[in-house]
């Protein structure tokens, strides 16, 4: 392989007017490293994603198009998800680039270990994931919460990175190899490692963000993690089927404990724990029909083939 390779960054951005000046900077610096080092080459581009942004970022994204060559734009007609916008940009570049990364625009993930990624691939890598080295900037809630993340998707099955998020280089063959996935409800953490390529990391420690709000608050990890277990994994409407048999047996010896009480005259002292069985069970019982419902709609979603991303506009000859 040449040494001087054709990459292509993603960067989905939703309302991120705030940070897309300094964004763009510091990636344009790097980039002319990269050119210095022959590590890269002309044909390079910084591909913005606008996600429906509902500030400014658009017209940033136009404005920066038009004043540099290297960096180019994409603009969904809808708020897609970040999922969706990470995927439109690597759908479309994917014709011209040797390799691409995804990266957010918030600059957390350190950019300036872009050029070891891009080595790596050099190297023969089809897959470089951008892994955090430590958490100690996150609170102690959202440290242990992300650790038990990785957990449970490890025991479901799922060969996910920990501390991965979407900061990854893939090569062009690994994004033709990816494009045939159809799935519409999408987990790219836990869909990328099922490429099987040789693979690599790189690591970092995360910064602060630069500017503007976290697109993360708790509402939305909780949901992307509800996704991300449910679009990957059947275990749960397995381990509620054994929870159902368990719940069964438990039923059995309560009914046999109210006989006995009963029949030895302490009727009113169950009346406690006959209302903690109802409320036992009936909970269990909204539970698994929540978590039914839950891949029932994906698979409604599935079913319906809806395109998952719908471009309005490009930028720069994309």
């Amino acid at each position: 392989m040449n040494k001087s390779v054709n990459l292509y960054i993603v960067v989905p951005c939703y309302n991120e007017e705030a940070v897309l000046p300094e964004t763009s900077r510091q990636m344009l610096a790097l980039f002319d490293e990269m050119k210095s080092d022959d590590l890269i080459n002309e044909k390079s581009r910084i591909i913005f994603v606008d996600d429906g942004s509902k500030d400014k970022t658009w017209q940033i994204i136009d404005k920066l198009s038009d004043e540099y060559e290297e960096i180019g734009g994409i603009k969904l007609a809808h708020n897609a998800g970040h999922q969706n916008a990470v995927l439109a940009g690597l759908m479309t570049v994917m014709s011209d680039c040797d390799c691409a990364i995804s990266i957010d625009a918030d600059l957390q993930d350190d950019i300036h270990v872009i050029p070891e990624m891009v080595r790596k691939f050099i190297d023969g890598c089809e897959i470089v994931y951008g892994v955090r080295g430590k958490r100690d900037t996150d609170t102690a809630f959202k440290r242990s919460t992300a650790q038990g993340f990785y957990k449970v998707m490890k025991s479901l099955g799922a060969d996910i990175i920990p501390n991965h998020a979407d900061f990854r280089l893939m090569s062009q063959k690994a994004l033709i190899e990816f494009s045939k996935f159809p799935e519409r409800n999408l987990f790219l953490r836990g869909m990328v490692p099922l490429l099987g390529f040789k693979t690599d990391c790189v690591y970092y420690d995360r910064n602060e963000r630069f500017a503007g709000e976290s697109k993360y608050p708790l509402k939305k990890m909780i949901s992307f993690a509800l996704d991300g277990i449910t679009s990957f994994s059947v275990k749960p409407i397995s381990f509620i089927t054994t929870l159902g048999f368990i719940v069964c047996v438990f039923a059995v010896v309560m009914g046999v404990y109210s006989v006995v009480q009963k029949f030895m005259g302490h009727t009113d002292a169950g009346w406690a724990s006959l209302m903690m069985s109802i409320w036992f069970i009936g909970g269990v019982q909204l539970i698994a029909l929540g978590l039914v419902g839950t891949y029932i709609g994906k698979i409604y979603s599935e079913v319906k083939r809806r395109p998952r991303f719908i471009i309005e506009e490009y930028k720069n000859d994309l």
